[in-house]
């Protein structure tokens, strides 16, 4: 699939297309690298045995990364998450709402590194 520059709530190519200075082949690859390189599933496994530090750091990782990569959903439900877990405060509906935006970000990068 070609990269549509038209943004959508999950990633903003456009941006994403400036920060590899119009890479479309970079771009894939490294969105490939985030696929392979981040599981949800590591942090939920955290949160659940109760490790707030490790939940805490792989949540400002996923952060951090989204961001590069313009993954503006991924990058929007992290910050809640993070926030929440900084706080204290009941996580489970940011981590929720993370997952599903995860999941649906995937799906697109699927098409898009087809």
């Amino acid at each position: 699939m070609e990269l549509n520059i038209n943004d959508n709530e999950y990633i903003n190519i456009e941006d994403a297309l400036k920060r590899t200075g119009g890479n479309r082949d970079l771009y894939k690859r490294l969105l490939k690298r985030f696929v392979e390189g981040n599981d949800i599933e590591t942090l939920e496994a955290a949160l659940a045995r109760g490790d707030m530090e490790e939940s805490s750091h792989l949540t400002h990782t996923l952060k951090g990364v989204s961001a590069n990569l313009s993954l503006v959903g991924i990058n929007a439900a992290s910050i809640s998450l993070e926030q929440a877990i900084k706080n204290g405060t009941s996580f489970s509906e940011h981590f929720n709402a993370l997952k599903l935006v995860f999941e649906a970000t995937l799906k697109i990068i699927a098409e898009i590194t087809k």
